[in-house]
C-alpha cells in the first residue's frame, strides 16, 4: 500500500491472549500463530498486550540482562516475519535503551522495527510497583505512521493519568488511539476501564482501542475484555471476558475521523459470574503453568471447601482433583454426608482419612509437657495441623497441588490455622469475603461458566448451603461461637480493608464499637499468618498480599 495514498479502511486484529511470564519463546511462538490467524482474516495490523514477550507483570526478572536480551531477540525475530506483506504488528516487551530500561512496544512493519515507544506514565500503586524495575520514557513520543494512518501508542497507565500523553498526541497528528493494557480484574473493572476511555476520548476527540491481557498470573487474573470506544463516545466493540480470543475489527474513515464499522460486541458477565470465573481461571493458569498435573484439597463437608472443589472440577476436571475427608471424633454426620454428596455431584476422587490416631498420638506425645494444663485451642488445633500434615503428605507422594479453602473474612481475623488449614500452594477464594462465597455456590447451584468442565445440576449440597458454619474443631462449635455474624463480619471488614474507614465512621453505619474495635485488633494481630499463607485470586479492589501491605509488628490502633 503507498503510504502518499492515506487508505479509507484499516482491519486492526486484536490479540487478546494467555501469555505466560518468562517463556519468551512460548509466547512468541502464541504471537506468530495469532498473527497467522489474524492474516487469514484479511487483517493489516495486530495490535498485541503489554509487555506480551516477556509475559506481565515480569517483577524483577527485568532487572536480568539475560531475559532482557531473549525479549528483544524475539521481537527482531517477529518483526523480520513482517517482511511477508502480511499484517503490521504492535507488540509490547521491555526495551534496555541509554535512557534506561522501559515498558515498551515495538511497532513492526515490511520486515523491520519501524518505531518504539517507551511508557511515559509507570504505576506505582496497588498491585503494581513499576518503578521499582522500569524508568519513564524520555518524553512523550508522537504518533507512527502505519501505511499511511498515523496511529497515536500510549501503553496501559498513559491513559489513566494525568500526563495529557493521549492530548498530546492527538495535538501532534493521531488520527487512532490503540492502547495494549496489562489490567487486571477486580469487580466492577470492566465499567471503570471504559469510562477511564471515555474521558480519554472526549478530551482528545480521537477514538481509542483498548486490547487487554488474558489470564492468571500468580495472585492476578487478566480478564481480557478488550474494547473500544469512537470518538462519540460509544461503544465501538466489545470482546469477551476470560477467553482467549483474536478478534479482527474494521475501521473506516469518515469525514470527521474513523469509526469502526465491524467488529464483536459480547455480553460482559454479572458480578457472580465474573467472580466465579476469575477465580476458575486463576485456579486453572496457576496449576497448569507451574507444572502441576493435579490437586487435592480436604473436603470437610463446609461450604469453602466445597466451593473450591467445584472450582477445580470446573478449572481442570473431575480426574484432576483428590479430594480427602479428615473425620475425626467432633465431626459431625451431616458433615460426613455433605462431603460425599459433594465429591459424588463432581465426579472427584473421594478419600476419608480418619485421623484419630495421629491427633491422638501427638496429645499422648505431648502430655508431660503440657501436664497441669487445660485443654483448649492448643488441641484443636492439633486436629488441623493433622490434617494439613496429611495433605502435605499426599502433594509430596503424588506430586498434587494442595489447595488451601480459607475465604476473606476468615484470613482477616485469624480464623485459620498455621501449618495447619493453611497449608497449600493456592487458594482460589482467598479474596472472597464468606458472605461471596455463599452468593457464588448458590449461583454456581444453577449456573455452569462458560469454560467449566464441571457437570450441571446442585454440585453444592443444599444442606451445606443451609447449615450453621463451622470448623468441627470441639462439640456443638459454629464459627458465630467467636465471630460476629458472617453479613456484620464481612460489612466491618470491607470498611477496615477496602475502605480504610476509621473507628467513628464504621460504628455510625450502626456497628457496636466494642466490636468494631476487636474486630480491627483481630485484623492487625492476623497479619504475621496472612504473610505466610498461599497466593490466591485477586477479587477485590485491595487483597492481602499486593495491595495491602501491613507491618506485622504495629501497635496502632484506631481509638476512636
Amino acid at each position: 500500500m503507498n503510504s502518499k495514498t492515506p487508505p479509507d479502511v484499516l482491519r486492526i486484529a486484536i490479540a487478546q491472549l494467555n501469555p505466560v511470564v518468562g517463556d519468551v519463546a512460548g509466547n512468541l511462538a502464541k504471537a506468530r500463530e495469532a498473527r497467522a490467524d489474524a492474516a487469514r482474516h484479511g487483517a493489516d495490523l495486530v495490535l498485541f498486550t503489554e509487555l506480551f514477550i516477556a509475559g506481565y507483570p515480569p517483577e524483577d526478572l527485568v532487572l536480568k540482562p539475560a531475559f532482557l536480551a531473549a525479549c528483544e531477540r524475539a521481537v527482531e525475530e517477529f518483526a523480520a516475519d513482517t517482511a511477508d506483506s502480511g499484517p503490521g504488528v504492535i507488540i509490547g516487551t521491555p526495551l534496555k535503551r541509554d535512557s534506561g530500561t522501559h515498558n515498551s512496544i515495538v511497532f513492526a512493519d515490511g520486515g523491520k522495527i519501524i518505531a518504539e515507544r517507551h511508557k511515559v506514565d509507570l504505576p506505582n500503586y496497588g498491585e503494581f510497583d513499576e518503578k521499582r524495575v522500569f524508568q519513564a520514557g524520555p518524553e512523550i513520543a508522537g504518533p507512527v505512521n502505519f501505511r499511511g494512518v498515523r496511529l497515536g501508542i500510549p501503553i496501559c497507565e498513559d491513559i489513566w493519568g494525568d500526563l495529557g500523553v493521549c492530548e498530546t498526541l492527538a495535538e501532534t497528528g493521531a488520527e487512532l488511539l490503540l492502547v495494549p493494557n496489562g489490567s487486571p480484574y477486580y469487580r466492577g473493572k470492566v465499567d471503570v476501564r471504559q469510562q477511564v476511555v471515555i474521558r480519554q476520548v472526549l478530551e482528545s476527540g480521537l477514538p481509542m482501542i483498548y486490547a487487554n491481557q488474558l489470564g492468571g498470573q500468580d495472585e492476578l487474573v487478566f480478564d481480557g475484555a478488550s474494547f473500544a470506544i469512537g470518538a462519540d463516545s460509544s461503544l465501538a466493540f466489545q470482546m469477551s471476558q476470560f477467553e482467549e480470543t483474536v478478534a479482527v475489527t474494521t475501521w473506516k474513515r469518515t469525514g470527521e475521523g474513523w469509526a469502526c464499522s465491524d467488529g464483536p460486541m459480547s455480553k460482559i458477565p454479572e458480578k457472580e459470574e465474573a467472580d466465579y470465573r476469575a477465580c476458575m481461571l486463576g485456579l486453572r493458569d496457576y496449576v497448569n503453568k507451574n507444572g502441576f498435573k493435579n490437586v487435592v484439597l480436604g473436603l470437610s463437608g463446609g461450604i469453602d471447601s466445597a466451593i473450591c472443589a467445584a472450582l477445580a472440577v470446573d478449572a481442570l476436571g473431575e480426574e484432576r482433583l483428590r479430594a480427602i475427608m479428615m473425620p475425626y471424633r467432633y465431626t459431625s454426620k451431616d458433615s460426613l454426608k455433605d462431603a460425599e454428596d459433594c465429591a459424588r455431584a463432581l465426579g472427584c476422587r473421594y478419600d476419608i482419612v480418619p485421623i484419630f490416631e495421629p491427633v491422638d498420638g501427638f496429645s499422648h506425645a505431648l502430655t508431660q509437657l503440657f501436664e497441669g494444663t487445660e485443654e483448649g485451642i492448643t488441641e484443636e488445633n492439633l486436629q488441623s495441623r493433622t490434617r494439613g500434615t496429611i495433605l502435605m503428605a499426599v502433594s509430596n507422594k503424588f506430586g498434587s497441588m494442595v489447595v488451601t479453602t480459607g475465604n476473606k473474612s476468615e484470613m482477616s481475623v485469624g480464623y485459620a490455622t498455621l501449618y495447619g488449614d493453611m497449608n497449600g500452594g493456592f487458594n482460589p477464594i482467598k479474596d472472597l469475603y464468606k458472605m461471596q462465597v455463599y452468593a457464588l455456590s448458590a449461583w454456581r447451584n444453577t449456573t455452569v461458566p462458560p469454560g467449566a468442565l464441571g457437570p450441571s445440576g446442585i454440585v453444592i449440597p443444599l444442606n451445606i448451603i443451609d447449615k450453621a458454619p463451622s470448623a468441627e474443631l470441639r462439640p456443638d462449635q459454629t464459627d458465630q461461637d467467636s465471630l460476629p455474624p458472617y453479613p456484620v463480619l464481612d460489612d466491618i471488614l470491607e470498611c477496615l480493608v477496602e475502605n480504610e474507614m476509621g473507628v467513628d465512621e464504621i460504628v455510625a453505619r450502626g456497628h457496636p464499637r466494642e466490636t468494631v474495635h476487636r474486630i480491627e485488633h483481630l485484623l492487625y494481630i492476623a497479619e504475621y499468618k496472612r504473610r505466610q499463607a498461599a497466593p490466591g485470586v485477586k477479587i477485590t479492589k485491595k487483597n492481602f498480599g499486593r495491595d495491602r501491605r501491613y507491618p506485622i509488628t504495629n501497635k496502632f490502633r484506631d481509638r476512636g
